[in-house]
């Protein structure tokens, strides 16, 4: 789901024609387009991008086998699968994604036999944020998706996904059901706490408006009673139009905003330039689509550090507790 997706679905699914014949040649190559388990005896998961390539790790641990078709630091809305990512997906066990997101993943997944399809949005369904605000191609305003695709930045709702992949898991693996319950409650704990503390820590903030680059915060925002000033829509390449940017500015003015986030992923550039414009910093609030390093930062600590972000951007008590473990 992205702006400007007609522009990139024509390059997309031409992408995907080609490797999804080179695909069926390596299965075929392979002797099947499925298989049970793996020949380390572990289930083998494909996760679309980071945020279900996390669930995955923390409910299958030791019983699971996870590769991820999103590289560390890449941007998932441009992914286009290789033959061999495609084939990858059609020989899982079980496979988790967000449909709309990513067009290759869910033309692989609809291609696909595996054993459990675990799609984050029947468990969280998607909600209409206007994503489409101020984004322009070719002179003309561009539609935007029929949803938010950013549900994992709301931990509650996360949860509810969370539940759906350790019900996916014991389906598709019930000789360790127990394991994968156990590691879902444990992981629901987790998330439990990491609402409670975004809740504690957001509830006495001086403003509850945030200006971002990227319209990612949604669900963030609905859930903590925030309101979220978007720059680009869901596209985080897209171009406001100056009609949006004037926009942008009167809010960030009108609801005393002292800082522009931006992301990890793409160029600040365009925060930047708001921010010099009015003379406000900037900072970052990770839309967690991806991390760049996995062995310094997971899901928990990157929102640890978004609510610490948000409670100085916003103006949170200093008494406020920071987010705990």
């Amino acid at each position: 789901m992205m702006i400007g997706l007609p522009r990139r679905r024509t390059r997309t699914s031409m992408a995907l024609a080609a490797t999804a014949l080179t695909a069926s040649l390596v299965l075929t190559a392979c002797g099947g387009s499925s298989s049970a388990k793996g020949t380390d005896g572990k289930l083998n998961v494909v996760a679309s991008f980071y945020p279900m390539e996390f669930l995955a790790q923390q409910i299958g641990k030791d019983h699971v086998s996870v590769t991820d078709l999103t590289a560390p630091g890449v941007e998932p809305h441009d992914l286009e699968l290789t033959a061999k990512q495609v084939a990858s997906v059609q020989k899982a066990d079980a496979i988790i994604y967000l449909k709309g997101l990513q067009p290759t993943v869910d033309q692989a997944v609809d291609q696909s036999s595996g054993k459990a399809r675990i799609d984050a949005t029947a468990a969280s369904p998607l909600v209409d944020h206007h994503l489409d605000e101020g984004a322009e191609q070719g002179g003309q305003q561009a539609k935007g998706p029929a949803g938010d695709p950013h549900i994992w930045l709301d931990p509650a709702r996360y949860a509810a996904i969370a539940k759906s992949v350790g019900d996916g898991f014991a389906k598709a693996d019930p000789s360790h059901a127990e394991d994968y319950k156990k590691n879902t409650d444990e992981l629901l704990t987790r998330l439990t706490t990491l609402d409670q503390d975004f809740k504690n820590g957001l509830k006495d903030v001086k403003t509850k408006t945030f200006v971002t680059s990227h319209a990612a915060f949604g669900y963030l925002a609905d859930h903590y009673g925030l309101t979220q000033v978007a720059i680009n829509g869901v596209d985080p390449e897209s171009e406001p139009t100056p009609a949006r940017l004037a926009e942008v500015q009167k809010a960030a003015k009108d609801n005393g905003v002292t800082t522009i986030f931006f992301e990890t992923l793409v160029s600040p550039k365009l925060a930047d330039t708001v921010a010099k414009d009015l003379g406000l910093k900037t900072a970052v609030l990770d839309p967690l689509e991806g991390v760049k390093d996995p062995s310094k930062d997971d899901y928990l600590t990157v929102m640890k550090q978004n609510l610490a972000n948000l409670q100085a951007a916003l103006g949170a008590p200093a008494t406020t507790p920071a987010a705990t473990s």
